[in-house]
């Protein structure tokens, strides 16, 4: 091909590129292999002009082409710098296409790359969320380790957006950032904690992906959000059920006690004759009937409509969950399900049908109904055939094996060789598990010896010599019609199977037995080594039973076998010889000889291949394989008792929350039946009602501040419930204002509620014990209330109040609620109930219960060490015989919690006594506190006494001044902290004090090298220097080189946190982590020289 016409073909699209493509042709060399080279670089020419061109026309057409030479596999990383350039370009293909291109090479051109990130951070502000998610796509996909601080930035941003798209490519973008740098993995968790707290059911399926990859060993993050997940379920898109169904398998394993306990009916009748009753108690008490969790029967209900998905990855993961989970009697429904994706392509069916073979080991009942639906079609591939043959052997009963027997006498004669002999297999399992046939599949194998087919003969050869190990005595004739085959059969495996049948039972054909000894020593050195080995454990048979005939036939095979090429012959020979053969050097085993070749042989166990599969979970990779395939994750055995099922119920909280308006309003509905007698009565209950509300509202709460969503659906629930009100009435008038006042009144209730949410919370908790019985299953149980808000709430409500005086008309909201759910739902189990019920201002609320409801890590511990180092307060010449000395006992204050406790004790060393010594005049810095000790009345002399003071020294060294006065004297002292003695030490763990490490870097950070003599950075000697200088506890670390200490400053609570981290050689780092930057950065300085030095 010529370069001109190359350069021609090039040409694609727009007026200005083929006027660029004709500049090009124009300067082209006519010249061969140079023409060639000097074609490929003006053609990369002309692509950077067209890039570099005003029209979006020529830039997308040169994009498309730069596309599609990737796609071919030809380099174009020379035009990255022309690419980048048109990174920021507005039109949305272009950019794509660059955001492809950038994706491919920035690995490769790592600098480059880095010049368009301040693109992508702007773009990630962009208006349109399209945008926003590819920058991020993108920004998580440059593989370059430098921008991993921009990528957890971008990551956290995104996953606040307001758009679901872009919090789902938030969650993707985790997994790329955590293989990138798995020391983020505190911070990612923190991530998907908050992503899964996520109403949308675009993220859901992403983030719990996240969740896999990064920690799905956190099984507690899953605790308030598995119901929500369940209900949401059935709305994800078809890959995020694949993902959740798989990880709520994983939980339901850990958290429910197993469905599948068994009673064992024989032996509670088979009761010993002499146990006595209190005995029958104990056993019948161990022996509870088991009542299924109602959060496992939540997931199994919500996931059975997914086995109608036309997606089959869906249909197989409901089917695990099914068969890993859920009663054996409920298991049943997912056969017809798993039988119709066997309808599908050869590939899916090929994965069902490995599946449907392991479960068909176990529970055969479940598809013996579909027996006919794994009939062999001749259009199947070998693989199919050979997995539907397999599932056809463990249905085999009495009841179908004559079918299956003339089922698999066509399949015999099949062409695909293969096939037939994986048949003649199956039939010698069938007669060796099913005796009633045992003697027709021998029969029927022993008429395919005559078949022409070579490997259908071998095949049935080896089958016999497993049935006939079985019951050897009786099938003679079968032994002697194979050692006639034996001339004509070449497969080594069937020459070998009849060569150790006639061995085994050489006593019960002694006539024909030397005679094939003869026959196989003559082919001896022309057979395949498996069948000279069993020519040699023959002859050696032979040789012990019948030594007369066969002693120089032997003699002249073990000669041959002696200098046989292989190895394993020859062993076998020198050791057949040394025990079979007597002479001087054959030592005691030649006695047992006849034992050792003739000892009676168990019989084979043919068991199905798949048998020991069931240990992976169904549908993975690891099952498919079987064997553990890198990023499995196993399955754990049922708890023996039930991890505490309240871990779910955040939300069942907040269906109380939900609910309450109901309540609210059907109070108010028969109050105002009860009293609209008179207009002038009705104005006065509206006053009464407004005080009341306010206190039913602090105690109800609604949720609904949340967020629009959730104060819409309260509003229009509110507005039904006013509806009914308006008909129940006797005037107009009295409806208008009725409504009108309680408008003013909802306004009023917003207004208070910030502040009274606390109050609602811990009454909420106080009556969550009194309303367990009714609400304290699941929140989907709201919708079933608000359905049958009608008519038995306000006629109930109304009977009360009659029983009740005419003042008491405040009851507690409480029992008011307690009666509409017992009136609504008697015997609700409301996880049972539908989805929808999972309201957004009830989601909402549950997110803010979730965050304030976080355990905190900061645990005071003991100290590790208490200085026994006292610092002088007042000399004996000064205090004029009274003298003083103060230390920091390193315990938490009994005068308060932020103050830090010091431990004076105060010396007469005059000769009188000193009485009345107190503390006078406190000249404390703005903010400090002072709590003092009582007076002492007397001190006599040569003694001292030990007082405690709480100072509150407000997180800072400033000196407290004060004085020390006696009856005559006032002396001025003062106490100046070590910053060490600021603090209280921690208890934490590795992992959190990575994760509050991780959210004090930055500014929050100091650090400084440490040099000192090897010895000096012993643990031991880390340890006593650190705790001598500050009050900070030691945390267990994994890693030999680095120590953490962790306290928190008294007064403010601000968590400290010191690393040492050991380098090569003489040096380490000291790094502190604090909010509290000046206390940091004092402490970093005192603790420098104490670790440099020796």
């Amino acid at each position: 091909m010529s370069s001109n016409s190359f350069a021609y073909n090039e040409q694609s699209g727009g007026g200005e590129a083929a006027e660029l493509g004709q500049e090009a042709t124009s300067t082209i060399s006519p010249s061969g292999a140079f023409g060639l080279f000097s074609s490929d670089w003006k053609k990369n020419e002309d692509l950077k002009q067209m890039l570099e061109s005003n029209k979006d026309s020529a830039k997308l057409d040169a994009m498309k082409r730069i596309v599609g030479m990737i796609a071919k596999g030809k380099n174009a990383s020379e035009l990255f710098p022309a690419v980048v350039k048109n990174v920021a370009s507005k039109n949305i293909e272009i950019k794509k296409l660059v955001y492809v291109y950038l994706v491919r090479y920035a690995e490769e051109q790592q600098d480059l790359a880095l010049l368009s990130i301040s693109t992508f951070q702007r773009a990630l502000k962009d208006p349109n969320q399209l945008i926003r998610a590819s920058a991020l796509r993108v920004l998580s996909s440059i593989r370059v380790p430098i921008i991993v601080p921009i990528m957890m930035l971008a990551i956290k941003e995104a996953s606040s957006d307001l758009s679901p798209y872009v919090r789902k490519n938030a969650a993707h973008a985790i997994q790329k950032l955590y293989s990138l740098d798995p020391e983020q993995k505190e911070m990612l968790i923190e991530v998907i904690e908050k992503l899964l707290k996520d109403k949308s059911t675009l993220v859901a399926g992403s983030v719990v992906m996240a969740f896999e990859e990064v920690c799905p060993d956190r099984i507690d993050l899953i605790h308030r959000n598995y119901r929500k997940l369940c209900n949401l379920l059935v709305d994800v898109e078809e890959w995020g059920q694949v993902v959740i169904i798989h990880m709520l398998t994983r939980y339901a394993r850990t958290q429910f006690v197993s469905p599948w306990r068994e009673d064992d009916g024989l032996e509670d009748n088979e009761k010993n004759f002499y146990d006595s009753e209190d005995e029958e108690k104990e056993k019948s008490d161990k022996k509870r009937p088991y009542t299924m969790d109602p959060d496992h029967r939540l997931l199994i209900r919500n996931t059975k409509p997914l086995l109608q998905s036309r997606n089959a990855a869906v249909v197989m993961a409901v089917a695990q969950l099914y068969w890993h989970i859920s009663p054996k009697s409920e298991a049943g429904i997912i056969s017809k399900s798993l039988v119709r994706l066997l309808r599908s392509n050869r590939e899916v069916q090929y994965i069902v049908l490995q599946n449907i073979a392991t479960m068909s080991i176990q529970r055969k009942g479940m598809f013996e109904p579909y027996l006919k639906s794994f009939y062999v079609r001749s259009t199947d591939p070998t693989m199919i055939k050979t997995l539907k043959l397999e599932i056809l052997t463990n249905l085999a009963n009495e009841a179908n094996i004559s079918t299956l027997l003339r089922e698999f006498q066509t399949y015999v004669k099949s062409q695909d060789k293969q096939f037939a002999a994986a048949t003649i297999q199956t039939i010698g399992r069938c007669a060796t598990s099913i005796t009633e046939v045992t003697d027709t599949c021998l029969n029927g194998l022993v008429c395919l010896l005559s078949n022409r087919d070579e490997i259908v003969v071998a095949e049935s050869v080896v089958v016999i010599k497993k049935l006939l190990q079985m019951q050897p005595a009786q099938h003679g004739e079968i032994i002697k019609h194979m050692a006639k085959l034996l001339d004509s059969i070449t497969v080594p495996v069937a020459r070998a199977s009849i060569l150790w049948l006639i061995g085994e039972n050489c006593e019960r054909v002694p006539k024909i037995a030397p005679d094939v000894l003869r026959k196989t020593a003559k082919s001896f050195t022309n057979e395949d080594d498996l069948v000279k080995l069993q020519i040699l454990n023959l002859g050696a048979k032979l040789y012990l039973t019948n030594s007369k005939q066969t002693k120089l036939l032997t003699q002249y095979i073990l000669n041959l076998g002696k200098y046989d090429q292989n190895y394993d012959i020859r062993d076998r020979t020198r050791f057949i010889r040394q025990l079979i053969v007597p002479n001087e050097k054959s030592g005691a085993l030649s006695k047992y000889a006849k034992k050792i070749f003739l000892a009676q042989k168990p019989a084979p166990l043919l068991e199905s291949p798949f048998k020991d599969r069931d240990h992976f979970q169904l549908g993975t990779l690891s099952h498919t394989l079987n064997i553990k395939a890198s990023g499995y994750l196993e399955l754990s055995n049922w708890p023996e008792v039930a991890p505490d099922p309240s871990v779910r119920n955040v939300e069942v909280i907040e269906s109380a929350k939900e609910w309450t308006p109901l309540g609210k309003t059907k109070k108010e509905i028969p109050a105002k039946k009860f009293y609209s007698e008179s207009e002038e009565e009705e104005e006065e209950e509206e006053e009464e009602e407004e005080s009341s509300d306010s206190s039913s509202d602090s105690e109800s709460g609604s949720g609904s501040e949340s967020g629009d969503t959730g104060s819409s659906s309260e509003d229009s629930s509110e507005d039904s419930s006013s509806g009914q009100e308006s008909e129940t009435g006797s005037e107009a008038d009295t409806e208008c204002k009725r409504v009108s006042q309680r408008n003013s009144k909802t306004k009023k209730k917003s207004d208070s509620e910030d502040g009274e949410k606390k109050n609602e919370k811990s009454k909420a908790s106080e009556s969550s014990s009194e309303e367990s019985s009714s609400m304290g299953e699941s929140s989907s149980g709201s919708e079933s209330a608000s359905e049958s808000d009608g008519e038995p709430a306000p006629r109930k409500v109304t009977q009360a109040k009659e029983r009740k005086p005419q003042q008491e008309r405040h009851p507690p909201p409480k029992d008011v609620f307690l009666l509409d759910l017992d009136d609504f739902n008697p015997a609700s189990t409301p996880v049972a109930l539908p989805p929808p019920a999972l309201s957004p201002s009830l989601v909402a609320d549950l997110e803010g219960l979730n965050l304030s409801a976080s355990s905190s890590v900061i645990n005071v511990s003991t100290p590790v060490f208490v200085p026994t180092k006292t610092h002088e307060l007042l000399h004996r010449m000064s205090g004029k015989g009274l003298a003083a000395q103060y230390c920091f006992p390193r315990q938490p204050c009994i005068f308060g919690d932020k103050m830090v406790s010091v431990q004076i004790t105060l010396n007469n060393t005059s000769d009188r006594k000193i009485e009345n010594i107190h503390i006078g005049e406190k000249k404390l810095p703005v903010g400090m506190q002072m709590h003092v000790f009582h007076p002492i009345d007397s001190l006599e002399p040569e003694r001292s006494v030990t007082v405690s003071v709480g100072i509150d020294f407000c997180d800072s060294t400033q000196t407290a001044c004060f004085q020390l006065c006696t009856k005559d004297d006032c002396f001025n002292v003062n106490i100046q902290p070590p910053v060490g003695e600021l603090l209280l030490p921690v208890a934490m763990s590795e992992k959190d004090f990575k994760k509050e490490r991780g959210a004090l870097t930055g500014m929050n950070e100091t650090s400084a090298t440490i040099i000192a003599a090897p010895q000096n950075f012993t643990p031991s000697m880390i340890l006593q220097k650190v705790v001598n200088v500050a009050n900070l506890g030691a945390v267990p670390s994994g890693q030999d080189n680095v120590h953490r200490f962790a306290a928190k400053t008294v007064h403010s609570g601000s968590l400290m946190l010191v690393t040492v981290e050991l380098k090569e050689g003489s040096t380490a780092q000291l790094i502190i982590n604090t909010e509290k930057t000046l206390i940091g950065s004092v402490l970093l300085r005192e603790l420098k020289p104490v670790l440099s030095q020796g």
